[in-house]
Order: structure tokens, then C-alpha cells, then sequence
């Protein structure tokens, strides 16, 4: 299938690991420009900008000024923005219930899982406008739909999040620029599986084995196992891309089939 991305720049946040790393790799391999964003570096990353044709931009992506310093950032190195991709995101389990979730914690949640989307789009944008057709693919969560007690305040940012591309793919649409989110169920990440991570929570909270935790996630789904950061990145190329021309406000589900219904 040819993408047509070679050549074309795109903007990665949240770049340096998992996910974000994935996408910056697969759109590399596709022969685009990559400026990838991250809080803090990796050798992985560090490693993909070794050709010339990535750039690593480090700051923090929650704040209107980190996405703009992104942003200005690939302007300044390539002329322009094809794509931008949100992928900053990040989720607490809430193991203590509802009323141990203070405003802080509510605060946190919408900051990096809706704002950091919000503010990298409304840098990006202009620039988008102007390369149109363009495309914005923002990493969402199958809890924008299945909201889970367990991690209450990110169940509702990224349905915030959802709701905000869609209102925004219908404004920007007949201007050119396509808007979709990728959903996707429990990934093989540090999110997930590393120290600090959802299974590491949860198993210390309910004094269970890690692995329990991480095939209780997906257990009675279709596959039976986690999606792995690479199968993300292969739907982000394809919204990304022109031969997905004329799919914007959609949302793509990479859960092997969590989802139940229709």
C-alpha cells in the first residue's frame, strides 16, 4: 500500500517511548520528517535522529508553551506541519476509590490527557490549514467509552478528548484537514507493564502477582493478549496518510475486540 508520507513532516508528542516511539519509527520508515516531543529524552529516540530527518524536541507538553516551542520547532527545521500526532497521555489507577480522587488528581488527568492535545493542536493548526490536506491522529483509549471505576478521572478525560476531535474534524474538514483518534485497549507499554504501571498498582494494592493483573486485562477478549506499540503505529500511518483521504471525525478501535458492541 503506498502511504505517500515520504517527504512529509510530521509532529510527534509524547516520542520517546512506547506508542509515541512507534509512530516517530514507523513514520520514519515511511520516509517523513519527524519532529518528536517528549517531557524527557530516550537513547531510542535520541538513536532515531541520527539521520538528519528526525528532530528531538524536549519540554513539557502540557503547557501551552512546550507545544508551541514543538511547533515552532518544525516549522523552523522543515518549513511546515503535515501531521501532527497526539500521543501524550498518562493514568493513575485509583485503587482507593471515587473519594480518594482529590482535585489535584482530577487536574492532573485532564492535563495531560485532554489539554496536552488541545494546546498542541491549537499551535499546530495554523500551520496545518496552510498544508492542506493535512491530517491531526490523536492516540485516545478505549475508556472513553468504557468508563472504569478503576481509573475514573482518565475514563473521563479521554471521553472529553474523543469529543473534542470529533467537534473539531467538522470544522476543519471542508478546510482540508482530516481529524481522527485511534482507541486502543491495554498496550504493551511502561504504562501498563513497568515499574509504577497499571499492573504494578494494581497487584501491590490487591496484594496479587503482576502477571495476574496483566491477563486478568485481557482475559474473555477475542486474542487474548495485549496490543503491542507497533500495531498502534500502523493505524496511525494509515489515517495519517492519503490513501485514508477521506475519513476524518472517526475513531479506530485496537482492543482485539474488548469492544463488545456495535
Amino acid at each position: 500500500m503506498k502511504l505517500e508520507l515520504d517527504g512529509r513532516t510530521a509532529v510527534v508528542t509524547g516520542a520517546s517511548k512506547g506508542i509515541g516511539l512507534a509512530v516517530a519509527h514507523a513514520l520514519r520508515g515511511e520516509g517523513a520528517n519527524v519532529v518528536a516531543g517528549a517531557l524527557t529524552g530516550s537513547p531510542e529516540l535520541t538513536a532515531l535522529t541520527e539521520d538528519g530527518h528526525t528532530v528531538e524536541v524536549l519540554g513539557d507538553l502540557t503547557t501551552a508553551s512546550g507545544c508551541q516551542d514543538l511547533v515552532d520547532r518544525a516549522v523552523d527545521r522543515f518549513g511546515g506541519i503535515d501531521v501532527l500526532v497526539n500521543n501524550v497521555g498518562g493514568v493513575h489507577p485509583r485503587t482507593d476509590g471515587f473519594l480518594a480522587v482529590t482535585d489535584e488528581d482530577w487536574q492532573w488527568a485532564v492535563e495531560v490527557n485532554l489539554f496536552s492535545a488541545v494546546r498542541a493542536t491549537r499551535a499546530a493548526l495554523p500551520h496545518l490549514l496552510r498544508a492542506a490536506p493535512s491530517t491531526i491522529v490523536t492516540i485516545c483509549s478505549v475508556n472513553a467509552t468504557l468508563p472504569d471505576p478503576g481509573v475514573i478521572d482518565y475514563s473521563a478525560a479521554k471521553a472529553a478528548l474523543r469529543s473534542f476531535t470529533k467537534s473539531l474534524s467538522k470544522e476543519v474538514g471542508p478546510a482540508g484537514v482530516r481529524v481522527n483518534t485511534v482507541s486502543p485497549g491495554p498496550v504493551e507499554t511502561a504504562l501498563w507493564l513497568g515499574a509504577g504501571g497499571v499492573a504494578d498498582t494494581i497487584s501491590r494494592a490487591q496484594g496479587v502477582d503482576a502477571a495476574d493483573v496483566r491477563q486478568a486485562a485481557v482475559a474473555g477478549t477475542p486474542t487474548e493478549r495485549f496490543t503491542r506499540p507497533d500495531e498502534v503505529a500502523q493505524v496511525v500511518l494509515l489515517l495519517a496518510s492519503t490513501t485514508a483521504g477521506n475519513i476524518t471525525g472517526a475513531d479506530v478501535l485496537i482492543d482485539g475486540g474488548m469492544v463488545t458492541t456495535m
